[in-house]
């Protein structure tokens, strides 16, 4: 009978951590339809819907790599939130590996799961925002415009089809929400270092990996001089993350075949999610 890893149990950090996030969220969620958390207090329920549909996707996200790693018998935190002061409210999300991962397969269900789970909740969020957004026709002083990946116009052309000129789409929270998830997705599949993506190259082959990793940093930086400063930022944070990855405890077993049709999978997710500038900003 196999042996799964002790299951973590939720600690008083965990919750504290989750509630801040939720606050900072809600607030986000209000800043988005121009409502004064101090001023108006009591509409805190109109950020629900951002902040819900948030903290839902990146705990899908984390619960995919936290499961993966019961299953595979490595022990790992539950997901730490991580609130913010920005649109978002929230930093993300991460759980902490307490033990070394043992095979190239339980490396790549590891790193693959999150993202693959977190697309999927971030796609249906994607979907029923969308559903719920309308297009309006464009000010003069928009402020900040959001990038579109290749799937995101895909969806949002066969829902609510193709602005005339003039006119724009206007995500309601819920789709921008899911906007984030998809963003957010294709940022942890970039194949450098001990990201997600950098997880899947490595166990698929380390020498492809130690080359993916040394070219993504120059081409980040290229494209932050090329499309978004925001990608400089990326670049410099890998280089001190540093971009080699720990090698697994038995790193001479194979991986499974089966599982290069999942690399292949994540590697699409990257493709569509992408966004090279994900945001402009009018002054």
């Amino acid at each position: 009978m196999k042996a799964y890893a002790h299951v973590q149990k939720i600690t008083a950090l965990h919750v504290i951590l989750f509630f801040l996030t939720l606050l900072s969220t809600i607030v986000a969620g209000m800043f988005q339809k121009g409502i004064s958390p101090i001023k108006s207090p009591e509409r805190f329920y109109e950020g629900l819907p951002f902040a819900l549909t948030l903290l839902t996707i990146l705990l899908a996200h984390e619960l995919g790599h936290y499961i993966s790693s019961v299953k595979h018998n490595t022990h790992a935190t539950l997901p730490y939130f991580i609130p913010a002061p920005s649109i978002f409210g929230t930093f993300g999300a991460f759980i902490k590996m307490k033990s070394p991962i043992q095979t190239r397969t339980a490396l790549l269900d590891i790193g693959a799961s999150g993202p693959v789970i977190g697309f999927i909740f971030s796609v249906a969020a994607s979907i029923i925002g969308l559903m719920g957004s309308k297009i309006v026709e464009i000010s003069g002083n928009q402020g900040l415009i959001l990038g579109d990946s290749i799937l995101f116009t895909f969806m949002s052309k066969l829902i609510l089809g193709t602005p005339p000129a003039g006119h724009d789409i206007m995500l309601n929270s819920v789709a921008f929400a899911g906007w984030i998830g998809l963003f957010i997705t294709s940022l942890n599949l970039l194949p450098v270092g001990q990201l997600d993506g950098g997880h899947i190259a490595y166990a698929v082959t380390d020498i492809g990996h130690k080359w993916s990793s040394r070219v993504v940093v120059v081409v980040l930086f290229c494209m932050g001089i090329l499309y978004w400063e925001g990608w400089l930022m990326w670049a410099f944070l890998m280089v001190v993350l540093k971009l080699h990855h720990p090698p697994v405890y038995f790193s001479d077993i194979p991986l499974d075949p089966s599982r290069k049709k999942v690399a292949f999978l994540s590697l699409l997710i990257f493709i569509v999610t992408f966004m090279p500038t994900p945001f402009i900003i009018n002054d």
